[in-house]
């Protein structure tokens, strides 16, 4: 290591640009299934209950196996685990292109979303060891805008894909991708303290800001599954408080994912290439929410404003601002459609800095584990809302899917109010015997 009196070296902002990538690829392969929902169901004769049991498909196994994903991250760290999670979601994803009829697409996306469990978990864990607290809102609101920023910008390409390749030839493309960046991640990535171009300095910077940097001689003691922490990440009312927030941030977001290309071609007629270019205003509203609400909330802890001012005003303003998707039931005009629809996702970018809290609330021995039931409890939306829509939706009428998810949204607020009050990390009495066999 370099010594204390030079100047901070700023790795941990090349690991950012690493997992902002993960991210970006990580949606493109949850929502190219989306844009190819319409030919899809022609080509394989899927009814609109089918195709909402497809879409949710990925939502049943992404959401179970988070908390064993969890635990993956704890025991065998970010490099191995991301690397893994990543070439085998996009081996699956390419493999999608074969499909021959519903039960091999449903099976299939099923097994996106059990390699997909891991990453977001790992996504934080990364920035909770590289990141110090007061940079940590905006760690998170960039990796996080990838997922609207990649959906914003590659949502035309993808229709694009499809139109010159089909549908096959999308998920081909979008899986062959996904495996080529697996390889460069466990390549590069590597842990804080094993990091040859982190310097002391940076390393110090990130331990006294509150970052968990993994020493040479800790990372060599991997975690251990213990019943007793899974009993520790339930008990507390304020990790419900955001565990049942990020289920009302995931509602509005899978709706995007899954049904809202088919509402503009099928419910609202419009052109399917016409409908990949407008699909993108929202995606690109959620991109500047997010940033936004990063950025916001660190300069408002650096200002200093109590935490829990900082950190849930975006959440909670967001989430309300979401609610507003309902105004589309009541327009007829395209461009005033779409205007309730930017305007209720950048409300959900606003409000997707909610793994801050992660970061923040979990107890310091269990962020992977907490991170993992987290993203459990919010990933089923992603079985709830694309099976229930497809339910409301198939009288003709796509009005009573968006109350249900303005509803959804408006408890997630009150979740924020009322539940997760102080924001101040769990201290737990009696830490777990590490040495206890599992």
């Amino acid at each position: 290591m370099k010594g204390y009196s030079e100047k901070p070296t700023r790795v941990r902002f090349k690991v950012l640009a690493f997992i902002f990538v993960s991210v970006v690829i990580n949606y493109m392969d949850r929502s190219n299934i989306s844009v190819a929902a319409t030919a899809i169901g022609k080509d394989l004769e899927l009814t609109s209950v089918q195709l909402g049991l497809i879409f949710s498909a990925f939502g049943w196994a992404y959401a179970a196996l988070q908390i064993p994903g969890g635990v993956m991250v704890d025991r065998f760290g970010a490099r191995l685990t991301y690397a893994f999670s990543l070439i085998t979601w996009s081996l699956v994803t390419l493999l999608q292109g074969f499909t021959k009829g519903f039960v091999g697409l449903f099976g299939l996306r099923l097994a996106t979303g059990a390699f997909e469990a891991p990453a977001f978990p790992t996504n934080n864990k990364v920035v909770t060891s590289w990141f110090p607290n007061q940079e940590r809102a905006s760690a998170i609101a960039f990796y996080t805008s990838g997922q609207f920023a990649g959906l914003a910008f590659l949502t035309p390409a993808l229709v694009t894909i499809q139109h010159f390749l089909g549908w096959r030839g999308l998920f081909i493309t979008t899986g062959a991708i996904g495996i080529l960046w697996g390889i460069i991640w466990y390549i590069f990535y590597r842990d804080p303290a094993q990091h040859k171009k982190a310097n002391r300095a940076e390393l110090d910077y990130i331990k006294e800001g509150g970052g968990l940097v993994t020493q040479v001689h800790e990372q060599e003691e991997k975690a251990k599954f213990e019943w007793g922490n899974l009993r520790e990440v339930f008990i507390h009312r304020k990790l419900w408080g955001i565990y049942l927030g990020q289920f009302a941030v995931n509602s509005t977001l899978w709706f995007f994912l899954t049904w809202f290309p088919t509402y503009l071609v099928e419910y609202r007629g419009l052109d399917f290439l016409k409908s990949g270019f407008l699909a993108s205003a929202p995606f690109l509203a959620a991109f500047v929410g997010v940033l936004l609400s990063g950025f916001l909330s660190d300069f408002l802890v650096k200002k200093g404003v109590s935490l829990g001012i900082a950190r849930k005003t975006p959440i909670i303003v967001g989430l309300l601002l979401s609610t507003s998707i309902v105004g589309a039931n009541y327009v007829s005009n395209t461009s005033l459609i779409i205007m309730f629809m930017a305007i209720a996702f950048f409300g959900n970018g606003l409000a997707s800095i909610t793994w801050v809290f992660v970061s923040t609330l979990a107890p310091k021995h269990l962020v992977g584990l907490t991170g993992s039931v987290f993203n459990f409890i919010g990933g089923l939306a992603s079985i709830v809302v694309p099976s229930v829509i497809g339910f409301l939706a198939q009288g003709g009428s796509f009005a009573p899917a968006l109350v249900f998810i303005a509803i959804v949204t408006l408890l997630g607020a009150l979740s924020y109010i009322f539940l997760v009050g102080k924001v101040e990390r769990i201290k737990v009495t009696q830490k777990p015997d590490s040495n206890l066999p599992m």
